[in-house]
């Protein structure tokens, strides 16, 4: 009976091994840990940012709830924009709350569950002194910030085989025969915020979230010009063939819209204006 308890037992152990090492149990490892590990860039107010040492915003707000509903801790990382998802595939996290926008290139490597809606806007000097807007040719052969990794990174970046979608606005302005906006690609939205205020930049392309906030934190030295263009969808970056771990989130996301606890995070952030009915799972496929 002793042999046959430590045959069984070592098999168990073995099953469980293999069964841990599947990526289609994330969400046991998940619970077996206690706690969701978070990658999120703390740079990005309102969504993440830090006060002091400790790292708020919507998104961390969000995350917390989601955690709990899945009966263990959020432990948020934070990590800068452009290095998440490489670390994400590489399994450093467990999901990402950054502010990622849902597109079909990224879609190819993670899976998305949305939960807000922002598109893009132009934070240029008070007065608008340049008369720069978003949606004419205004800002072509100027000087524009934007974040490493950022939707708006890519359209003022060429079109390559890896990303056949970028360069909108490169386009536009060549097709009118007008110079290319040069890009000023920043680690963080913060540096890229501080180069419009000591005018190595003429304006900044940012998430609304992030540009209206900006505007308001800036002591009247910054204001939005135009209105929000490529309305998109948020989403929470899952690994691919994480899909337990990712349905589990899409319930847990549900449930605070129903709840009421969603709004109240997005009337508490501000950001009323950008929150959806219900999630959705790779939006951005159809």
């Amino acid at each position: 009976m002793v042999a046959a308890g430590l045959t069984a037992l070592t098999t168990t152990f073995v099953l469980s091994g293999c069964k841990d090492s599947d990526p289609a149990t994330a969400l046991g490892r998940v619970k077996k840990a206690g706690k969701i590990v978070i990658a999120t860039d703390a740079l990005y107010p309102p969504n993440e940012f830090k006060q002091g040492e400790h790292i708020v915003g919507f998104d961390v707000d969000l995350g917390d709830a989601i955690a709990r509903k899945l009966g263990v801790k959020a432990e948020f990382q934070d990590v800068k924009f452009e290095s998440i998802m490489p670390a994400l595939s590489e399994g450093k996290y467990d999901i990402s709350l950054s502010s990622f926008t849902d597109t079909a290139e990224r879609e190819s490597r993670f899976d998305f569950v949305t939960y807000l809606s922002a598109g893009t806007m132009l934070l240029v000097r008070k007065g608008n002194p340049k008369h720069l807007r978003p949606d004419d040719l205004s800002l072509c052969g100027r000087r524009v910030a934007v974040e490493k990794g950022t939707t708006q990174e890519d359209e003022l970046t060429p079109e390559s085989a890896a990303n056949p979608n970028a360069g909108s606005r490169l386009k536009a302005c060549q097709k009118a025969g007008r110079p290319v906006p040069i890009r000023l690609s920043f680690d963080d939205q913060a540096a890229a915020n501080v180069a419009l205020a000591k005018g190595r930049a003429d304006g900044v392309l940012a998430d609304a979230p992030s540009a209206d906030y900006g505007a308001k934190q800036s002591a009247g030295r910054f204001e939005l010009s135009g209105q929000a263009y490529g309305t998109a969808l948020y989403g929470i970056a899952v690994p691919k063939h994480h899909e337990d771990l990712r349905d589990a989130v899409f319930k847990a996301v549900k449930e605070l819209m129903k709840d009421g606890s969603y709004q109240g995070l997005t009337d508490k952030w501000g950001i009323s204006a950008g929150a959806v009915r219900e999630p959705r799972i790779n939006a951005a496929s159809g």
